[in-house]
């Protein structure tokens, strides 16, 4: 049997590298799809990615491109089963600042008996032909993955990491950054430190750290910080990159 992306992930001590992809875009998504990202996460929460287009996104990544993610919207049931459904292999859950929250995403993210999703003939389980197979995979191949990008959720890291069912703490940068109190000063040392504070947690409770960066300086930081899921930037950054270095004199 093939190891799902969540096994190839949680066995590796190396870094994994991904992209934000930030449009409803499939020209970019199709674009970058074969450059060696190991995983792609499609914002819904920001991004104007309806039901419809984010299906054909995770349709269009396939079985041998990155790992299609989801980034939902809120800890919302109809949100996660949304994007479980159409065949992304994980979700990350914005602003989970409490143990109960994170509870609550694990629930909505696993079918019984080991949390409440419901059951559809969809896109994840090939509208019903692969059924039998998926419900027996499902609950131990979906990632699970909470933001921690406020005070409150900084205060209960701890509980947080020792959710059972979590395997991803992710530091939403600019978010905590903001929440901090120093507007969008990202590399200040209390933002690094706070950073650092859910690495560590991560290590004490076997769990997978991940932030997002938006340059080498920031990937570099990361990395020594003790992050092993990073997303590089975003499909709509690159753009703007490449263009600003086209347009130079």
């Amino acid at each position: 049997m093939t190891p799902s992306f969540k096994d190839r992930l949680v066995s590796s001590s190396a870094p994994s590298f991904g992209t934000w992809i930030s449009s409803p875009s499939l020209v970019h998504l199709d674009a970058l799809r074969g450059l060696g990202f190991g995983w792609f996460m499609i914002d819904t929460e920001h991004a104007q990615v309806n039901p419809e287009t984010l299906a054909a996104m995770v349709a269009m990544i396939g079985h041998d491109g990155p790992a299609p993610l989801v980034r939902v919207g809120d800890v919302d049931p109809y949100l996660v089963k949304q994007a479980l459904d159409s065949g992304a292999e994980g979700i990350l859950v914005p602003l989970v600042s409490t143990d109960a929250q994170a509870r609550a995403a694990v629930a909505y993210a696993k079918y019984p008996p080991d949390g409440i999703r419901g059951i559809a003939a969809a896109a994840a389980s090939r509208y019903g032909i692969d059924l039998a197979r998926y419900l027996r995979r499902a609950n131990a191949d979906t990632i699970v993955g909470v933001q921690i990008e406020t005070r409150d959720g900084l205060a209960n890291v701890e509980a947080i990491a020792a959710t059972k069912g979590v395997d991803l703490l992710f530091v939403g940068p600019q978010d905590l950054t903001l929440n901090l109190g120093l507007m969008d000063e990202r590399t200040h040392p209390k933002v690094r430190d706070a950073m650092g504070e859910v690495v560590r947690a991560c290590a004490r409770h076997g769990k997978i750290a991940g932030t997002l960066v938006v340059d080498r300086a920031e990937k570099q930081a990361a990395l020594d910080l003790g992050f092993r899921f990073i997303a590089l930037a975003s499909d709509v950054r690159f753009a703007i990159d490449g263009a600003r270095r086209f347009l130079e004199p």
